[in-house]
């Protein structure tokens, strides 16, 4: 039995209808799926950059501790430096006082007399050489020269050995010294300073680890006592 035009006609629009109704499902589908992978990317490049971005304040954040511990280092050892300064300071200001007072010394002549003996003395059994030349300060040279006397005849007695001793007037010493002599042997090769500066440098070298504990309490970093 042939349809009619209108038959047809129904069943083109119904079949039209329901390939459009196909492809609407479909497009939605496919928008829904692209609406899915839109979100999904999304969601990751923002997590990806949450990642960078969270990566970077860490970075910057341990550069500005870095930064704070190195600060923190640089000025505890200015500060270190300064104190030790201070104490150094502190201590040559105190030599100084005593090489100061060293000078009251030489007003007693009486008892720099018997310093200076016992200066020529030393100088002598540390020599033992048969001629021996002292230097002095101009202003002492009496002194020296009496206390010569005095020294020879007790080396001679100590040592067994003649001696012979002259006191250079053409060189003296200089007179900003505190006072003392120097001894030369050997047409000067040999040479004993024992001038009361040079026995206060000796003395506070030997002394210096001694007064830094007594000045400001033992170094709890020190391991050894000499």
């Amino acid at each position: 039995m042939a349809l009619s035009d209108a038959d047809v006609q129904k069943q083109i629009k119904h079949m039209i209808a329901f390939i459009e109704q196909e492809a609407n499902e479909k497009a939605e589908e496919i928008d829904a799926k692209a609406e899915e992978e839109f979100n999904i990317e999304k969601g990751r490049l923002v997590q990806q950059q949450r990642v960078k971005i969270m990566e970077y304040y860490e970075r910057k954040e341990k550069q500005v501790e870095l930064q704070k511990k190195i600060q923190s280092s640089n000025l505890l050892n200015q500060a270190r430096l300064r104190v030790l300064k201070c104490r150094e300071d502190h201590i040559k200001g105190m030599l100084e006082v005593a090489r100061q007072r060293l000078g009251h010394v030489t007003k007693d002549q009486a008892k720099y007399g018997k310093v200076l003996e016992g200066l020529i003395g030393q100088g002598l059994t540390q020599l033992l050489e048969p001629n021996v030349t002292i230097r002095c300060r101009e202003q002492d040279l009496d002194l020296v020269r009496n206390a010569v006397n005095n020294c020879i005849p007790v080396y001679k007695a100590s040592s067994g050995k003649d001696v012979k001793i002259s006191v250079d007037t053409e060189n003296y010493l200089s007179p900003d010294i505190s006072g003392g002599v120097e001894l030369l042997a050997q047409y000067g090769k040999i040479k004993v300073e024992n001038t009361l500066d040079s026995r206060l440098d000796l003395i506070s070298q030997q002394m210096l680890p001694e007064l830094r504990e007594i000045l400001f309490g033992a170094n709890p970093n020190r391991r050894f006592k000499d």
